[in-house]
């Protein structure tokens, strides 16, 4: 692929999804494009390339996209943010949310779904305490195809074995021929929906939880403010923003400030009477 090709490419992507491709990426490039282009049985990404320069169609970029931004997930990924979320969030928003007993959650860039259910398991295991409140939980991506999937809630066997405590495939599994599917339960739990972070949410207000990890790395610093911003303004005063090991606020959006203590937790910088200023009750 020549650097006039590539650039073309890296152009639509960051325009169509924020994400950042390096010239370092022009193998990945290729590799995710390859099985696009024989698709629309075209003979190859050079060929690709041109058809996209001669105007294209819809669907080919979207297909383009939807190939290029689709990440792997796992289950209980990281494992420290779903520790948090039940010893630190839960009861915040127990106490904090008594009487409206409300619990609105959303995963942004959700994937095939496995952090939405593995979120969605660890509040089933909480019903004791959680009865009566109604729990909504939004998971959305910018790529149809693997929303398909993730609405799906079949697994392979690779899939389930990577985070998956084996105690709740036991639970909230049924094996399926060579898949393992997620029961009824625990997928009517998620509400699963396209969306593209550098647009405004609609329909999502006062969100509790925010969801939204190992993203922002392939943003440029311009593109992280604004998906930020766009988060900041559904959020709950005193709600939760969870991202990614790697990624930080810092330089890039005056709205979120760590919790004290923990890790890739943040909270509104306005919240008063919040963990994120470490005066919660």
């Amino acid at each position: 692929m020549n650097i006039d090709d590539f650039n073309l490419v890296a152009r639509i992507l960051k325009d169509r999804s924020g994400l950042v491709l390096g010239s370092d990426k022009a193998y990945l490039l290729e590799s995710r494009l390859n099985p696009v282009a024989r698709k629309y049985d075209i003979g190859g990404v050079d060929d690709l390339v041109a058809v996209i320069r001669r105007g294209g169609n819809e669907k080919l970029l979207v297909d383009v996209t939807e190939a290029m931004t689709t990440n792997e997930s796992f289950f209980f990924r990281d494992q420290k943010p779903f520790d948090q979320f039940r010893n630190l969030v839960l009861p915040y928003m127990l106490d904090h949310r008594s009487q409206a007993k409300t619990l609105r959650i959303w995963c942004a860039a959700c994937s095939s779904g496995q952090e939405p259910y593995s979120l969605a398991m660890l509040l089933k295991e909480q019903a004791a305490q959680l009865a009566g409140w109604s729990i909504e939980i939004l998971a959305t991506d910018l790529s149809l195809e693997i929303l398909a999937k993730a609405k799906e809630g079949a697994y392979s066997q690779f899939e389930v074995q990577r985070g998956l405590p084996v105690q709740f495939l036991m639970k909230y599994f049924k094996q399926d021929g060579e898949r393992w599917k997620i029961s009824d339960e625990i997928r009517n739990m998620v509400t699963f929906k396209p969306h593209n972070l550098l647009e405004p949410a609609p329909g999502l207000r006062q969100v509790d939880v925010v969801f939204c990890r190992n993203v922002l790395i392939y943003f440029d610093p311009d593109t992280k403010t604004k998906a930020l911003d766009l988060i900041a303004g559904i959020m709950a005063e005193d709600g939760f923003l969870f991202l990614g090991g790697a990624e930080t606020v810092l330089g890039v959006s005056e709205r979120f400030q760590l919790i004290p203590g923990q890790r890739g937790v943040y909270g509104l910088t306005a919240a008063s009477g919040s963990l994120a200023t470490g005066t919660a009750g």
